[in-house]
């Protein structure tokens, strides 16, 4: 992991183009995909069956691909720390992608470039970052995205 911190709108400007780093791997258990599955009502037998899910075309009952897109806050939070603002909020996405599916028992981690840095009314920035969430010895990526941020002073 190779967190970077900045102070205030100014330094993050200057951080436009870079790459952020790798974040830690965490495991995707069937806990975290059942108290996912819980929260949206989302309990399609492919994520919480795994015995009917061994049997189906992954082998393995898999992580919804939200869930696998809600983890970037958490990893995306071990790559960038913004201090000197007073307000974070995440703004959208423009571009997401699941090439792969997260089978159970999976790590998980993020790469994050931050690709733009852009003033926006109010005294803020936006920030884009392209992110690729990772699975441990696959050969594609869980989740390609490029989100959208933003922070005021």
């Amino acid at each position: 992991m190779s967190g970077i911190t900045v102070n205030g709108l100014d330094d993050l400007k200057k951080l436009a183009g870079s790459e952020l780093g790798v974040s830690e791997w965490i495991e995707v258990t069937q806990d975290r995909i059942d108290t996912f599955a819980d929260a949206t009502g989302d309990h399609q037998w492919i994520h919480v069956d795994p015995e009917r899910a061994a049997a189906g075309p992954f082998g393995a009952p898999i992580a919804h691909g939200y869930l696998t897109l809600s983890l970037f806050i958490p990893l995306f939070t071990e790559l960038l720390d913004v201090r000197g603002v007073t307000t974070k909020v995440n703004y959208g996405l423009n571009k997401v992608r699941f090439p792969s599916p997260v089978k159970v028992g999976s790590r998980i981690r993020l790469t994050g470039r931050l690709a733009a840095v852009e003033e926006v009314a109010g005294g803020g920035v936006q920030i884009t970052v392209d992110g690729t969430i990772e699975i441990e010895n696959a050969p594609k990526p869980a989740a390609v995205l490029q989100s959208l941020s933003r922070f005021y002073a």
